[in-house]
Parts: C-alpha cells; structure tokens; sequence
C-alpha cells in the first residue's frame, strides 16, 4: 500500500462536529497524533488536550468519518477523462460527434486521440457512431473511444492502421465496436502513444480528484489487457512519492512472479473471467434476450483453480473479474477445487477477490461465503443500468435483471463485501455509491446505510487483509474526511430503508440523509495518515 504522505508527528484536536466513531457514538471531537488517531470522546474531554496539541481544528458542528477506499479504480484512465473527451453525458449520437469533433481541433498535437464513456444505449436509435463518422469528425486521425464498461471501443480507421493484423483477431468485426483481442490490440496502440508526463498529469488529476471527494485509498486494477507496466509501476512510483490518496496495487496476470516483481498486493483485479454485459461478452448460463448468444468465456474452473493455488502458496492474493453467471459459477468452482488442494483455512486467509460478481445464484454466494472470497462491487452499476428499462433489462430480460447485484443476500449469507467504482466506468462518487447499495432499484436486494457505509470504508481494507483500519478508533490510521451534511440520521436495525430512528438511546453513530433527491454531502477536508491531502477552497 503506498501513499506520498508519511505520518506526521504533529498532534492535531479536532473538536465542534460528530465523529463517526464505534469508540463513542456520541462523539465530538478526537485527537491525532504520529499519523493514528490517538483519542476520540466528548466535547467536554476534550479540554483536556487542548494544551498540548500543535494544532486545534474547529469542526463548526462539521462530520468526521473514515476515508472512504475504492475497491476497484483504473487510475490514469480516470485521469485521461477528467482531462480528456469524456463522453458520458452525451445525450445523443450527434452529440458525441459534435463533442468528438470539437476535442480534435482543441487538441493539434496529440498523437492518438482519446476518449470515453458513450454508452448507445442511452441515444435515441440506439447504434454506436461508424468508422467513417469517426473519420470524418476527427479528420481521419487516430481516435481510440472506450464504451462506458471499457469492455469495447470504436476506432477510427487511422489506429486500426497502426495495429498490424488487427482485422483478423477476435473480436472485429467491420464497423461494429472492437472486442476481444482485437480491442485489447488497438487499445494497447492508443495508450502506447501517450507521453510518461501525459501519464503522470492524468494519474495527479485522478487522485486530487478522490481527495476532494473524501476517498482515502484506490485499489488500482492494472493489467497487461488494461494498461501497461510503465503505467503501473508509475503509478505506484508517484502515489509513494507524493501526498495524496493512498495507491494499492492489483496486477491481473496468470504470471505470479510478474505480479510480486511490479509490486502488486496481488495477480488479481481485472484478470478476466468474461468480459461486461453492455458489450455481450458477459459470460451467461443462457443467451441474452437481445443476441443470440450467451457472451464469451476467457478462464475456465481449471484455470482459475492453477491460479488461485499459485497465489495461495506464493502469499498472493489472486482475483477475477466476473460478471455473468456462468464465469462466476466457474470462478467459484475453481476456487473450490484449490481449496481441495492447499487447504480451505488456506483459501479463507488470503482473502482471494472476485470483481463485479454482478450475476450471482444462491449457490456462487454460498460459495463466496463459505471460501472467505471478496466480493468487490459496485453499486452505481445497477442506478446507471437497473430497472424495468435499463440496460440489464435489454440484456438479460426484465426477470433475469432483477437478480442482479444482491447485496443483501450476499451480506445474509456472511460475503464481505468492498465497494468500489470501476472508474471510469462509473463516476469516483463514494456517497452516491452508499445510497445506490441502500436504494437499489430491486428493494429486496437493498441493504442498510450502516452496511453501505462500512462496505466503502472499513470493507476496503478488508478486502487487503487490513482489520484494523478503515475505523475512527484508537490506534487506527488518520484517514478521515471531514463534511457538510444535513441532518444525521440512525437507521433503524429492524429495517432496511424506509424507517428511521433518531433515538439517542441506540448507541449508534448517525450518518447522513441519503434519501434520493436528498444533497449528497460535500467534502470539506480529507487526510491520510495524519496528513491533510484535500482541503475545500474557502475551508
């Protein structure tokens, strides 16, 4: 795990607001010292401190949580769209054209033009833009455009001329989006062509971005399909280097050593079990209701079984992305049979990882639970894509849709759960995360705030084999955000989303209102590790 920020010898009072604290739920006020937090209580005892401190903040009734952690991020990608072609508010093809057409004159110099984000279908007519639209609207340069699952992309025909044999690999087909191999192939082209100091402004821009949203620590999903090991080892370079959200590193390759050599916690993160159910390469028991087909294997139960028994016995964590339900069917049976070979204590210590895991049956989360396997997911998934007339439901059929994304039984049934973004795929947007676990657009498959909450904060740590943070307690990391909110709020225990209690007597620290159409609150200050890394202009 790395971050720039080494722990500050600084002892710091923070006093006025609500800490979110188990310690005291009725705190207000806490002390940090040498990069942990050393106390947390009431505004009375706090008195106590004031003396000896370097410096006291006054909170001005403001809320103090953890540091929310994403589970699953793609750094420089996420950098590139901030600072790039972003199209995911496009609102119709002739609007992307007209956005693809205005980023090209901004941008005489660059080598390959990138961008991300549109998603047909959200247009009217419902078809991605062709080869020669592209063409015509970038005035035949290189264009690389990822759809908004980055599972498939559109080119324009100047890149697929500097990837040599492209036309015969998998996954092309003559203006339809790029799949398979021949995507990994032209996307591999399109990053290629960008500068270190193109890489290193992106990856600056991603992290300053989820420091002003309150994000603590990324677990950044590398890999050779997905960028490259410069980027990678940059990444983890500059994260070290400087202040800033604190970087882990997940490196998806059946190559073990290759894993431990760039300094990944794990072969894990977006090693491919399938690909996304917007592109069709989901890998399903049945056909999707709108093709002919039921999506593309990549790993098989054997594959993921060598894999998993090579992390387990080299003290790696392994880990797959997943997303339909025959590939997590064969993730879960192939973990299974490395546990019949190295032991299930073993498997359940190295806390394997399953990405996405979108499409699960009572027997894969029985699986998860009994294997001690992570479940990193994303909620905002299913608000972008859920419902009777979503995107799942063009997929997969209103009936199938519906299974989606059951977090709540896959809590019931004991899988730890760490929520994540996929950025870019979805927005770095850690409160509007909790509220889609909390408001799913299925109400069965929805869980508490508390547990949404705890899934995007102390779930991440977890999720790296950390217990002992993600927490406001004595002794835990200083990664903490600090808030304007509206009112704090106690869920009731007995209910999942409709009922409230504001009961002092519950013992239960309050979070915010996150009804929907309530503000989402702001984040006003973010530290890790004692060291402030974000503060709100104006603060």
């Amino acid at each position: 795990m790395s971050n720039g920020t080494a722990p500050t010898s600084r002892t710091v009072l923070l006093r006025g607001g609500e800490v979110h604290s188990p310690a005291d739920p009725f705190a207000t006020a806490m002390v940090v010292e040498r990069g942990h937090v050393a106390w947390v209580g009431s505004e009375g005892a706090a008195d106590a401190f004031a003396e000896g401190v370097d410096e006291v903040v006054d909170l001005e009734g403001a809320l103090v949580t953890p540091a929310f952690t994403d589970a699953h991020v793609h750094t420089t990608s996420t950098g590139l769209a901030l600072t790039g072609l972003d199209l995911s508010g496009a609102a119709s093809l002739g609007v992307a054209l007209d956005r693809i057409r205005d980023f090209a004159a901004a941008r005489p110099g660059d080598r390959v033009l990138l961008g991300h984000g549109w998603d047909a279908a959200r247009w009217p007519g419902g078809r991605p833009p062709t080869r020669e639209e592209l063409d015509k609207a970038t005035g035949g340069r290189p264009l690389y455009l990822s759809r908004v699952d980055v599972h498939s992309a559109v080119v324009t025909t100047a890149l697929l001329d500097l990837v040599p044999g492209v036309t015969a690999m998998t996954g092309f087909a003559a203006d339809l989006p790029l799949t398979g191999d021949a995507h990994h192939a032209v996307r591999a082209a399109a990053f290629g062509a960008v500068t270190p100091a193109q890489r290193a402004e992106a990856q600056r821009a991603a992290r300053a971005h989820a420091a002003s949203v309150g994000i603590g620590t990324l677990h950044e999903c590398g890999g050779p399909h997905i960028s490259s090991e410069d980027d990678f080892t940059g990444l983890l370079r500059l994260a070290a280097e400087e202040p800033g959200p604190r970087v882990v590193g997940y490196w998806a390759e059946q190559d073990v050593d290759k894993a431990r050599e760039l300094g990944a916690l794990g072969a894990a993160g977006d090693l491919f079990a399938d690909g996304s159910l917007g592109s069709h390469t989901a890998c399903l028991h049945e056909s999707y209701a709108d093709a002919g087909h039921s999506g593309t294997p990549y790993l098989d139960a054997a594959a993921v079984a060598a894999h998993v028994t090579a992390c387990t016995e080299a003290g790696l964590q392994a880990g797959f992305h997943a997303i339909g339900d025959a590939a997590v069917t064969a993730v879960a049976e192939g973990v299974r049979a490395a546990a019949e070979k190295v032991g299930l204590a073993r498997i359940r210590a190295a806390r394997h990882r399953v990405e996405h895991a979108e499409m699960m049956t009572e027997a894969t989360i029985a699986a998860f639970a009994e294997l001690g396997l992570t479940a990193s997911v994303q909620p905002a998934f299913d608000a972008f894509w859920g419902g009777e007339e979503g995107m799942y439901a063009q997929r997969l059929g209103v009936e199938r849709a519906r299974t989606l994304n059951p977090f709540a039984a896959m809590l019931r049934a004991g899988v730890p759960l760490a929520f994540g973004s996929d950025s870019p795929v979805t927005p770095l947007d850690p409160w509007g995360t909790v509220r889609a676990a909390a408001f799913h657009r299925t109400p069965g498959h929805r869980v508490s705030v508390r547990a949404a909450f705890t899934a995007h904060t102390r779930g991440g740590w977890r999720a790296v084999g950390r217990d002992d943070a993600g927490v406001l307690v004595p002794g835990a990391p200083a990664d903490y955000a600090v808030w304007h909110t509206g009112e704090l709020i106690v869920q009731a225990p007995d209910d999942r989303v409709a009922r409230w209690s504001t009961d002092p007597r519950s013992g239960t620290p309050g979070l915010p209102d996150l009804t929907p159409g309530s503000a989402l609150p702001v984040c006003l200050r973010t530290v890790v590790g004692g060291e402030t890394v974000f503060v709100r202009p104006g603060e």
